[in-house]
């Protein structure tokens, strides 16, 4: 049972999403032999002020 875990800043439309994990579920499934029905995609979003590279967080850029 592979378990994905996707984070990514939040802003992606709930068609985005649905492509992802739909895509995310197909590659795993070709790369690990496991069923689809058995891959769980989780999606964590996050804020840019929830967010830093270089010590600066996104949301001051």
């Amino acid at each position: 049972m592979p378990y994905v875990t996707v984070k990514m800043l939040e802003g992606r439309t709930e068609d985005q999403k649905k492509a992802l994990v739909e895509k995310v579920t197909v590659a795993v499934s070709e790369t690990t032999g496991a069923p689809n029905e058995k891959i769980t995609v989780f999606i964590e979003e996050m804020s840019k002020n929830h967010y830093a590279v270089g010590g600066k967080r996104l949301s001051d850029q």
